[in-house]
């Protein structure tokens, strides 16, 4: 390790110590250390799969057949993951009373199942741990609808005869507006922004850091690999990394 790194490491924990209200952005790289592949990664969904646009699933029976054949490949890969050290460093955060608020890209819910708590937790891309209605709005675990796909090989129907959707953000889908308010308060309130296993490259979502850092708070990124904010001059601490490895370790320094 250069000498360089080692005072990029350094910095973290100094910047975590002064800080009471961080903002935790979060992206796919946090993610593969439990078995979801990087979204735009080589083996990533970006790369391997066919999108089902929202438009297509709104007015395609085949489409929808399509999103909900896609859920089901994928339905074991999210039952098997768990929440790795990045995940519990982020609740570990929490529970040291620092984290204001954790916006998350990734719908796979681990953020949920390490702890986080839901007034803390946006999941601005929603969340394939449930399913919506796209006509009344109506809510519910994903396992039941899953369970009748597999069994009837048809999609799943609300009662009121809505098409029902995983909850999550598809292409050509508005963000919900309740979920993007609560990550721009967070820009705005926060002392200190952390962007994590995010490539910065999706909006706008990536507005969210960008929000806070151009307020002239704290922004530091860990990724492995080039994010589209690397080189601006609002980044105070880029580290190049595992954040796996990078943001536990911090966060273990706090109690040193």
């Amino acid at each position: 390790m250069s000498v360089s790194q080692r005072q990029q490491l350094n910095g973290l924990p100094q910047l975590l110590r002064r800080s009471r209200r961080i903002l935790v952005f979060t992206g796919a790289g946090i993610s593969t250390g439990s078995g979801i592949p990087d979204y735009r990664g080589p083996q990533g969904v970006w790369k391997t799969r066919t999108p089902v646009y929202y438009h297509e699933f709104m007015a395609s029976e085949s489409a929808r057949l399509r999103h909900w054949t896609l859920r089901q490949e994928s339905r074991e890969m999210f039952a098997l993951a768990r929440p790795n050290a990045t995940h519990r460093a982020v609740r570990q955060l929490e529970i040291a009373e620092r984290l204001l608020c954790c916006v998350t890209q990734n719908v796979d819910g681990l953020h949920a199942a390490a702890g986080t708590s839901p007034d803390r937790l946006v999941e601005i891309h929603g969340t394939t741990m449930k399913v919506e209605c796209q006509s009344c709005g109506w809510l519910d675990d994903v396992t039941p609808h899953l369970d009748f796909f597999a069994a009837h090989g048809r999609p799943p129907l609300c009662e009121c005869g809505g098409f029902l959707k995983t909850a999550t953000i598809s292409f050509g889908q508005s963000l919900k507006a309740r979920e993007i308010e609560r990550a721009e308060q967070a820009a705005r309130e926060c002392d200190l922004v952390l962007a994590l296993g995010s490539t910065l490259s999706v909006q706008p979502a990536n507005l969210i850091p960008l929000a806070a850092a151009r307020r002239g708070v704290p922004y530091v990124i860990v990724n492995r690999g080039d994010t589209d904010h690397d080189g601006e001059s609002f980044v105070t601490l880029r580290i190049e990394g595992d954040v796996g490895e990078v943001l536990p370790d911090a966060v273990a320094a706090l109690h040193a």
